[in-house]
């Protein structure tokens, strides 16, 4: 009697040569268990199918923990090689398919995954992969949820002044002038700290409040630390607070959804704007014949975090007057109070290897050689 792609007599099920593989290997770290797994998935053609079912089974909990999609892709990406990122994307792909309507960012998240280069591995091989990925998948920790759509859709005059914004930091990045860099990067703040107040405005008067959300900015290695200040200064120039998560490589930014959308345009452009510049200061310290070093780095992106989110805030404070204080000292107030139910423990954590005077004050610098001009104080 048949059932499924096998018999009960003599011959063994998909779901019993995937289960078999899973026991070996899944629950197993040795290399003996992976090797055994991958070999009897690759023996048996006919469990294909079970074992990408499986696959898309591990990544719908890895929903229901807390994990959304550009968070598996990075960790998986940390942790393994690309052949595990095409693998865990083709995966989220198929799975979004058959997935509930999760909101815009989680689109935006779905639209951004890497496209599956082809790939000509044997079938051993595609095996140890996706038993690779699985354990990686099967041992997610719980992450704090966060809210899948804001409560308010942004109207088409925010989605100008986001065009604008990003307009201005493209040419941030792209030019070979660090003072001009930094001038339109001051711009660019300017005009977020007008919206973020235009926003606060509308949410006031609006019959349902809003109510601050969170996402999730990958922050990568090396100097990790230093950009995690970066990070942290760029959300608090705008309203909004940063958790970091230093072993899965992440900062969690609470507040609302406008602030959260330019704190990711701003932290990943002065992420570039400060490798360039500081690219700049270490070809000047070679030139003085002083070799590079890690500890150089490091404190420069220390300073340049530092320095700027001083500069940040400062541009933000002038676009605020006495009469718009209540308003956003009560979103300030909802921002905490979500932080604090999202994180109810947090620790500061103090950078390391900050230790070279030149580093620093190159890093100063490059932060300083902007004049910040504001415009008028909106009324």
């Amino acid at each position: 009697m048949s059932v499924g792609h096998g018999t009960i007599e003599g011959v063994t099920s998909t779901a019993t040569t995937v289960e078999r593989a899973f026991r070996a290997a899944l629950y197993d770290d040795t290399d003996t268990g992976l090797d055994t797994g991958a070999s009897l998935l690759a023996a048996d053609s006919s469990a294909d199918a079970e074992l990408a079912r499986r696959g898309e089974e591990f990544v719908a909990t890895a929903w229901q923990r807390g994990w959304q999609p550009a968070d598996v892709v990075r960790l998986v990406r940390r942790e393994l090689a690309e052949a595990h990122v095409s693998l865990a994307a083709a995966l989220i792909r198929v799975q979004a398919g058959r997935d509930r309507a999760r909101g815009r960012r989680w689109n935006a998240q779905l639209a951004e995954l890497p496209e599956a280069p082809a790939r000509d591995a044997d079938r051993f091989s595609r095996a140890t992969t996706a038993l690779e990925l699985y354990r990686l998948l099967l041992r997610l920790p719980a992450l704090e949820p966060l809210q899948d759509e804001p409560r308010r859709a942004a109207g088409p005059q925010a989605s100008r002044m986001l065009a604008r914004i990003r307009a201005l930091l493209a040419k941030a990045e792209a030019t070979g002038y660090p003072e001009e860099a930094e001038a339109l990067s001051a711009k660019a703040q300017e005009l977020m700290a007008r919206h973020s107040v235009d926003e606060a405005l509308l949410a006031a008067e609006a019959p349902a409040p809003d109510a601050p959300g969170a996402c999730r900015i990958g922050v990568e290695p090396p100097y990790e630390q230093a950009k995690a200040v970066l990070l942290d200064a760029v959300a608090g120039a705008n309203h909004c607070r940063a958790v970091w998560n230093e072993p899965l490589g992440f900062s969690t930014v609470v507040g609302f959804e406008a602030d959260l959308e330019t704190v990711e345009l701003l932290y990943t452009s002065l992420l570039v704007q400060a490798t360039h510049a500081m690219a700049g200061a270490e070809a000047a310290q070679r030139a003085g014949g002083r070799k590079r070093t890690k500890t150089f780095r490091q404190s420069f992106l220390a300073a340049y975090a530092h320095r700027v989110g001083d500069r940040l805030a400062a541009v933000a404070e002038s676009q605020v007057s006495q009469d718009l204080l209540p308003v956003l000292a009560t979103r300030e107030i909802a921002v905490m109070d979500r932080m604090e139910r999202m994180f109810p423990q947090t620790t500061t954590a103090r950078l390391r290897g900050v230790s070279d005077a030149a580093g620093w004050t190159e890093g100063a610098r490059a932060a300083d050689r902007a004049q910040v001009r504001s415009r008028p104080r909106l009324e």
